[in-house]
């Protein structure tokens, strides 16, 4: 019997949409009893991250987190988990609303990294600025001996990213993010890239296969599939 996942979701929604795609595809499956059962809560009134944490002038998302939590584990969920990387700063509302296991994106991202490359590695953060500004990784990656990596054009990654989260998601915004990448590459000596980013996530099957890299989203799927089955 599988357990079942609650999922806080809605930020952005088409990301939370990709997440449960993603989830569907990693089961082989000969029947809908086969997958993994997701409670979804698609919120996308969760206040902005962006506001919050590069602006300054937004509502704190944390209260709002917590009592999805809550809502949640009251419908059933036996773990949780959150499809967006800058909301992982407010975590700790999150593990403090429930008595419920949280999978955390930030640490799955950090053990596949780190087993792919060792210690030392120098990672190109395809993010957010205010997953920079709020320390999202910094800790997980210090203890996991990577060193995140910011991109010297962080405007442009923020513009992508709205461009997505506004339904833009052809082929100029994929020649944008894969320009941005390979700049992590070619000026910044990065070994590795991480899509730490949901929105950009969506655009990732379209960049060029050559790019090292690694999607967080990627990342916590597999934690939701071994945490349900196992």
């Amino acid at each position: 019997m599988m357990r079942p996942v609650g999922i806080l979701g809605g930020m952005g929604p088409d990301a939370t949409v990709f997440l449960m795609q993603k989830v569907i595809a990693a089961r082989p499956a000969a029947d809908d009893a086969d997958h993994i059962p997701l409670i979804v809560h698609q919120n996308p009134q969760v206040p902005s991250r962006i506001k919050a944490l590069i602006e300054g002038t937004g509502e704190n998302p944390g209260p709002v987190l917590a009592d999805m939590a809550r809502g949640l584990g009251r419908a059933g969920a036996q773990v949780l988990a959150m499809p967006c990387n800058t909301a992982h700063a407010y975590a700790g509302y999150v593990r403090d609303a429930t008595d419920l296991p949280f999978l955390d994106m930030i640490a799955a991202t950090a053990e596949t990294l780190s087993q792919a490359k060792g210690t030392g590695a120098r990672v190109g953060m395809l993010a957010s600025p205010a997953v920079r500004l709020a320390g999202v990784f910094d800790a997980t990656f210090a203890e996991a001996g990577l060193e995140p990596v910011w991109s010297r054009d962080e405007d442009g990654l923020l513009a992508v990213i709205r461009a997505v989260k506004a339904g833009r998601k052809g082929r100029d915004e994929v020649a944008e993010l894969d320009r941005l990448a390979r700049g992590f590459i070619d000026a910044q000596g990065c070994d590795l890239l991480a899509v730490a980013c949901t929105e950009l996530s969506i655009l990732m099957p379209e960049l060029t296969p050559d790019l090292p890299l690694t999607d967080t989203l990627d990342c916590l799927v597999a934690r939701i599939v071994d945490f349900s089955v196992n």
